[in-house]
Protein backbone atom coordinates (compact mmCIF):
# COMPACT_ATOMS: atom_id res chain seq x y z
CA UNK A 1 0.00 0.00 0.00
CA UNK A 2 2.78 2.39 0.87
CA UNK A 3 4.00 1.37 -2.28
CA UNK A 4 1.02 2.41 -4.65
CA UNK A 5 0.61 6.30 -2.29
CA UNK A 6 4.40 7.06 -3.41
CA UNK A 7 3.69 6.14 -7.55
CA UNK A 8 0.19 7.33 -7.47
CA UNK A 9 0.38 10.83 -9.16
CA UNK A 10 -1.18 13.59 -6.69
CA UNK A 11 -2.52 17.45 -6.09
CA UNK A 12 -1.83 19.76 -3.58
CA UNK A 13 -4.95 22.42 -2.55
CA UNK A 14 -3.64 23.11 0.58
CA UNK A 15 0.19 24.18 1.38
CA UNK A 16 1.26 27.44 2.96
CA UNK A 17 4.44 28.17 1.08
CA UNK A 18 5.73 29.79 4.27
CA UNK A 19 5.11 26.31 6.44
CA UNK A 20 7.39 24.85 3.90
CA UNK A 21 10.44 26.70 5.43
CA UNK A 22 12.59 23.93 6.69
CA UNK A 23 15.12 24.86 9.61
CA UNK A 24 17.94 24.01 7.26
CA UNK A 25 17.03 26.96 4.83
CA UNK A 26 15.51 28.80 7.80
CA UNK A 27 19.44 29.19 9.24
CA UNK A 28 20.97 29.55 5.91
CA UNK A 29 18.59 32.84 5.44
CA UNK A 30 19.28 34.28 8.63
CA UNK A 31 22.68 34.06 8.49
CA UNK A 32 23.05 35.24 4.81
CA UNK A 33 20.05 38.66 5.86
CA UNK A 34 21.78 38.69 9.36
CA UNK A 35 18.49 38.41 10.86
CA UNK A 36 18.39 36.49 14.91
CA UNK A 37 16.20 33.78 15.17
CA UNK A 38 15.28 32.55 18.73
CA UNK A 39 17.36 29.05 18.39
CA UNK A 40 20.82 27.96 18.09
CA UNK A 41 20.63 24.99 16.39
CA UNK A 42 18.70 23.02 13.25
CA UNK A 43 17.85 20.02 16.03
CA UNK A 44 16.38 23.34 18.88
CA UNK A 45 14.41 24.23 16.28
CA UNK A 46 12.84 20.79 15.55
CA UNK A 47 12.31 20.09 18.87
CA UNK A 48 10.51 23.59 19.26
CA UNK A 49 7.47 22.36 17.06
CA UNK A 50 5.54 20.68 19.95
CA UNK A 51 2.37 22.51 19.35
CA UNK A 52 -0.47 22.53 21.71
CA UNK A 53 -2.41 24.54 19.31
CA UNK A 54 -2.74 26.59 16.45
CA UNK A 55 -1.43 30.28 18.07
CA UNK A 56 1.41 27.91 19.49
CA UNK A 57 1.84 27.05 15.82
CA UNK A 58 1.54 30.31 14.80
CA UNK A 59 3.67 32.33 16.95
CA UNK A 60 6.85 30.01 15.95
CA UNK A 61 5.52 30.52 12.05
CA UNK A 62 5.53 34.08 11.99
CA UNK A 63 9.04 34.27 13.88
CA UNK A 64 10.72 31.88 11.04
CA UNK A 65 9.42 33.91 8.27
CA UNK A 66 11.26 36.64 9.45
CA UNK A 67 14.19 35.30 7.58
CA UNK A 68 12.84 36.06 3.65
CA UNK A 69 13.39 39.29 2.94
CA UNK A 70 14.36 39.35 -0.94
CA UNK A 71 13.06 37.79 -4.19
CA UNK A 72 15.86 35.11 -4.20
CA UNK A 73 14.59 33.89 -0.42
CA UNK A 74 11.17 33.54 -1.86
CA UNK A 75 12.79 31.21 -5.15
CA UNK A 76 14.76 29.32 -3.01
CA UNK A 77 11.64 29.02 -0.33
CA UNK A 78 9.26 27.54 -3.52
CA UNK A 79 12.18 25.72 -5.26
CA UNK A 80 12.75 23.81 -1.92
CA UNK A 81 9.13 22.96 -2.00
CA UNK A 82 9.21 22.22 -5.52
CA UNK A 83 11.96 19.68 -4.71
CA UNK A 84 9.37 17.93 -2.13
CA UNK A 85 6.85 17.89 -4.93
CA UNK A 86 9.02 15.98 -7.06
CA UNK A 87 9.83 13.28 -4.07
CA UNK A 88 6.43 13.21 -3.28
CA UNK A 89 4.89 12.72 -6.72
CA UNK A 90 2.94 16.04 -6.92
CA UNK A 91 2.12 16.53 -10.22
CA UNK A 92 0.00 20.09 -9.80
CA UNK A 93 0.09 21.99 -6.76
CA UNK A 94 -2.11 25.14 -5.87
CA UNK A 95 0.04 26.81 -2.95
CA UNK A 96 -1.25 29.81 -0.53
CA UNK A 97 0.68 32.41 0.40
CA UNK A 98 0.14 34.99 2.91
CA UNK A 99 1.46 39.17 1.63
CA UNK A 100 0.81 40.63 4.89
CA UNK A 101 3.58 38.36 7.25
CA UNK A 102 6.08 40.11 4.53
CA UNK A 103 5.02 43.53 3.74
CA UNK A 104 3.74 44.14 7.13
CA UNK A 105 8.13 43.82 7.43
CA UNK A 106 8.58 46.32 4.70
CA UNK A 107 9.08 43.18 1.95
CA UNK A 108 7.23 45.18 -1.29
CA UNK A 109 4.69 42.59 -2.25
CA UNK A 110 6.23 42.70 -6.06
CA UNK A 111 9.33 41.10 -3.76
CA UNK A 112 7.32 38.18 -2.78
CA UNK A 113 5.22 37.32 -5.34
CA UNK A 114 8.23 37.13 -8.24
CA UNK A 115 10.30 35.48 -6.24
CA UNK A 116 7.47 32.63 -5.74
CA UNK A 117 5.94 32.87 -9.37
CA UNK A 118 9.86 32.34 -10.83
CA UNK A 119 10.29 29.04 -9.06
CA UNK A 120 6.98 28.19 -9.98
CA UNK A 121 7.63 28.80 -13.71
CA UNK A 122 10.90 26.91 -13.13
CA UNK A 123 9.03 23.74 -11.36
CA UNK A 124 7.12 23.72 -14.61
CA UNK A 125 9.84 24.05 -17.05
CA UNK A 126 12.29 21.61 -15.46
CA UNK A 127 9.57 19.00 -13.93
CA UNK A 128 6.13 19.66 -15.65
CA UNK A 129 4.55 20.61 -12.61
CA UNK A 130 1.43 22.91 -13.01
CA UNK A 131 0.51 25.47 -10.40
CA UNK A 132 -1.61 27.95 -8.79
CA UNK A 133 -0.71 30.86 -6.53
CA UNK A 134 -3.63 32.07 -4.03
CA UNK A 135 -3.33 34.85 -1.78
CA UNK A 136 -4.81 34.16 1.72
CA UNK A 137 -5.75 37.22 4.14
CA UNK A 138 -4.94 36.66 7.92
CA UNK A 139 -7.82 36.86 9.39
CA UNK A 140 -6.39 38.22 13.04
CA UNK A 141 -5.99 41.40 11.02
CA UNK A 142 -8.61 44.05 10.06
CA UNK A 143 -10.71 43.35 7.21
CA UNK A 144 -9.71 47.04 6.05
CA UNK A 145 -5.93 45.60 5.68
CA UNK A 146 -7.06 43.06 3.94
CA UNK A 147 -8.62 45.27 1.78
CA UNK A 148 -5.56 47.34 1.16
CA UNK A 149 -3.69 43.54 0.75
CA UNK A 150 -6.43 42.89 -2.11
CA UNK A 151 -5.90 46.44 -3.72
CA UNK A 152 -1.74 45.51 -3.67
CA UNK A 153 -2.99 42.04 -5.11
CA UNK A 154 -5.04 43.28 -8.64
CA UNK A 155 -1.98 44.64 -10.48
CA UNK A 156 -0.66 40.59 -10.34
CA UNK A 157 -4.23 39.02 -11.45
CA UNK A 158 -2.50 37.12 -14.06
CA UNK A 159 -0.33 35.35 -11.58
CA UNK A 160 -2.71 34.74 -8.42
CA UNK A 161 -5.64 32.81 -9.02
CA UNK A 162 -7.30 33.13 -5.92
CA UNK A 163 -7.43 34.96 -2.53
CA UNK A 164 -8.29 32.68 1.09
CA UNK A 165 -8.68 33.33 4.55
CA UNK A 166 -6.26 31.44 6.93
CA UNK A 167 -4.46 32.34 10.47
CA UNK A 168 -5.89 32.38 14.40
CA UNK A 169 -9.41 31.23 13.35
CA UNK A 170 -11.37 31.14 16.74
CA UNK A 171 -12.97 34.70 17.50
CA UNK A 172 -11.65 35.76 13.80
CA UNK A 173 -14.86 34.50 12.01
CA UNK A 174 -15.38 34.76 8.40
CA UNK A 175 -18.26 36.51 8.85
CA UNK A 176 -15.51 39.31 9.61
CA UNK A 177 -14.35 39.27 6.16
CA UNK A 178 -17.58 39.34 3.98
CA UNK A 179 -17.41 42.84 2.11
CA UNK A 180 -13.44 41.76 1.15
CA UNK A 181 -14.62 38.66 -0.23
CA UNK A 182 -17.67 39.98 -2.13
CA UNK A 183 -14.87 42.58 -3.89
CA UNK A 184 -12.17 39.98 -4.65
CA UNK A 185 -15.59 37.97 -6.15
CA UNK A 186 -15.95 40.83 -8.45
CA UNK A 187 -12.60 40.77 -9.30
CA UNK A 188 -12.84 37.37 -10.87
CA UNK A 189 -10.75 35.73 -7.83
CA UNK A 190 -11.43 32.49 -6.96
CA UNK A 191 -12.91 32.28 -3.53
CA UNK A 192 -11.32 29.49 -0.49
CA UNK A 193 -11.33 30.01 3.22
CA UNK A 194 -9.97 28.17 6.20
CA UNK A 195 -13.06 26.91 8.36
CA UNK A 196 -14.08 24.38 10.91
CA UNK A 197 -10.46 23.32 11.84
CA UNK A 198 -10.71 24.25 15.43
CA UNK A 199 -13.73 26.45 15.46
CA UNK A 200 -17.18 24.77 15.53
CA UNK A 201 -19.43 24.39 11.80
CA UNK A 202 -20.80 27.42 12.01
CA UNK A 203 -17.54 28.85 10.67
CA UNK A 204 -18.43 26.66 7.48
CA UNK A 205 -21.59 27.89 7.11
CA UNK A 206 -20.32 31.47 7.03
CA UNK A 207 -17.82 30.90 4.46
CA UNK A 208 -20.07 29.21 2.39
CA UNK A 209 -23.04 31.77 2.78
CA UNK A 210 -21.46 35.11 3.57
CA UNK A 211 -17.63 34.48 1.56
CA UNK A 212 -19.77 32.41 -1.11
CA UNK A 213 -16.40 30.31 -1.35
CA UNK A 214 -15.75 27.22 -3.70
CA UNK A 215 -13.39 25.31 -1.53
CA UNK A 216 -13.22 24.57 2.49
CA UNK A 217 -9.83 24.26 4.02
CA UNK A 218 -9.77 21.64 6.43
CA UNK A 219 -13.88 21.52 7.19
CA UNK A 220 -13.50 18.82 9.45
CA UNK A 221 -15.68 19.85 12.06
CA UNK A 222 -18.20 19.22 9.39
CA UNK A 223 -19.34 16.09 10.62
CA UNK A 224 -20.85 17.89 13.93
CA UNK A 225 -24.70 18.91 11.53
CA UNK A 226 -25.55 16.08 9.79
CA UNK A 227 -27.85 19.09 7.60
CA UNK A 228 -24.04 20.74 6.75
CA UNK A 229 -22.72 17.12 5.68
CA UNK A 230 -25.93 16.56 3.36
CA UNK A 231 -25.15 19.81 1.91
CA UNK A 232 -21.36 19.48 1.40
CA UNK A 233 -22.47 15.95 -0.34
CA UNK A 234 -25.05 17.08 -2.85
CA UNK A 235 -23.18 20.62 -3.64
CA UNK A 236 -19.63 18.70 -4.00
CA UNK A 237 -17.74 20.97 -2.39
CA UNK A 238 -14.21 20.02 -1.51
CA UNK A 239 -12.76 19.75 2.05
CA UNK A 240 -8.92 20.17 1.93
CA UNK A 241 -8.09 18.29 4.90
CA UNK A 242 -4.58 17.70 6.67
CA UNK A 243 -4.28 15.08 8.50
CA UNK A 244 -0.55 15.78 10.25
CA UNK A 245 -1.51 19.30 10.97
CA UNK A 246 -5.09 18.32 12.30
CA UNK A 247 -2.49 15.42 15.25
CA UNK A 248 0.24 18.13 15.24
CA UNK A 249 -2.25 20.91 16.36
CA UNK A 250 -4.68 18.57 18.52
CA UNK A 251 -7.58 18.72 17.16
CA UNK A 252 -7.79 15.34 17.65
CA UNK A 253 -5.85 13.49 19.97
CA UNK A 254 -4.58 11.07 17.72
CA UNK A 255 -4.43 9.44 14.33
CA UNK A 256 -7.07 6.78 15.08
CA UNK A 257 -9.62 9.58 16.06
CA UNK A 258 -9.44 11.51 12.53
CA UNK A 259 -12.48 11.33 11.19
CA UNK A 260 -10.96 11.40 7.36
CA UNK A 261 -12.75 8.04 6.69
CA UNK A 262 -15.95 9.40 7.94
CA UNK A 263 -16.05 12.52 5.89
CA UNK A 264 -14.78 10.27 2.77
CA UNK A 265 -17.25 7.27 3.66
CA UNK A 266 -20.44 10.03 3.58
CA UNK A 267 -19.69 10.97 -0.06
CA UNK A 268 -17.40 14.16 0.65
CA UNK A 269 -15.34 15.47 -1.59
CA UNK A 270 -12.16 14.99 0.53
CA UNK A 271 -8.25 15.70 -0.19
CA UNK A 272 -5.21 14.78 1.45
CA UNK A 273 -2.59 17.75 2.17
CA UNK A 274 0.44 18.81 4.10
CA UNK A 275 -0.83 22.47 5.07
CA UNK A 276 2.54 23.70 6.78
CA UNK A 277 4.84 20.59 6.64
CA UNK A 278 8.03 21.57 7.35
CA UNK A 279 6.00 22.16 10.91
CA UNK A 280 3.69 19.46 11.24
CA UNK A 281 6.15 16.46 10.60
CA UNK A 282 5.76 15.57 6.57
CA UNK A 283 4.93 16.12 3.23
CA UNK A 284 1.74 14.40 1.44
CA UNK A 285 3.38 10.99 0.63
CA UNK A 286 3.87 10.93 4.75
CA UNK A 287 0.26 12.29 5.77
CA UNK A 288 -1.24 9.04 3.49
CA UNK A 289 1.61 6.92 4.99
CA UNK A 290 0.32 7.93 8.24
CA UNK A 291 -3.36 7.69 7.74
CA UNK A 292 -2.78 3.95 6.36
CA UNK A 293 -1.03 3.06 9.42
CA UNK A 294 -3.56 4.30 11.68
CA UNK A 295 -6.90 4.13 10.00
CA UNK A 296 -8.45 1.30 7.97
CA UNK A 297 -8.21 2.89 4.65
CA UNK A 298 -8.22 1.03 1.81
CA UNK A 299 -6.26 0.77 -1.70
CA UNK A 300 -9.38 2.65 -3.35
CA UNK A 301 -9.97 5.03 -0.08
CA UNK A 302 -6.75 6.47 -1.18
CA UNK A 303 -6.84 6.76 -4.86
CA UNK A 304 -10.42 8.35 -4.31
CA UNK A 305 -8.51 10.91 -2.05
CA UNK A 306 -5.89 11.30 -4.85
CA UNK A 307 -8.55 11.41 -7.23
CA UNK A 308 -10.01 14.27 -5.97
CA UNK A 309 -7.68 16.26 -5.26
CA UNK A 310 -7.28 16.72 -9.01
CA UNK A 311 -10.85 17.06 -9.25
CA UNK A 312 -11.17 19.73 -6.83
CA UNK A 313 -8.05 21.32 -8.45
CA UNK A 314 -8.57 25.09 -10.31
CA UNK A 315 -7.99 23.91 -13.30
CA UNK A 316 -9.63 23.56 -16.67
CA UNK A 317 -11.64 19.84 -17.15
CA UNK A 318 -8.79 18.84 -20.09
CA UNK A 319 -6.09 19.56 -17.98
CA UNK A 320 -8.11 17.56 -14.94
CA UNK A 321 -8.80 14.22 -17.41
CA UNK A 322 -5.11 13.96 -18.55
CA UNK A 323 -3.88 14.03 -14.86
CA UNK A 324 -7.04 11.74 -13.56
CA UNK A 325 -5.37 9.49 -16.87
CA UNK A 326 -2.44 9.54 -14.84
CA UNK A 327 -3.88 7.95 -12.04
CA UNK A 328 -5.42 5.44 -13.79
CA UNK A 329 -1.98 4.82 -15.41
CA UNK A 330 -0.32 4.45 -12.27
CA UNK A 331 -2.68 1.75 -10.49
CA UNK A 332 -2.48 -0.21 -13.57
CA UNK A 333 1.21 -0.03 -13.19
CA UNK A 334 2.46 -3.35 -11.39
Amino acid sequence: MIELIKRLPKAELHLHIEGSLEPELMFRLAHKNNVAIPYNSVEEVRSAYNFTNLQTFLDIYYAGANVLLTEDDFYDLTWDYIKRCVENNIIHTEIFFDPQTHTSRGIAFDTIISGIKRALSDAKEQYGISSCIIMCFLRHLSEQQAFETLEQALAYKDDIIGVGLDSAEIGNPPSKFAAVFKKAKAEGFKLVAHAGEEADFSYIYEALDLLNIQRIDHGVQSIHSPELMARLKQEQIPLTVCPNSNIELKVFDNYQAHNIKQLLDYGLNVSVNSDDPAYFKGYVNQNFINLYENIDLSAEDIITLVRNSFKAAFIDDQLKAEYLAKVDAAISCT
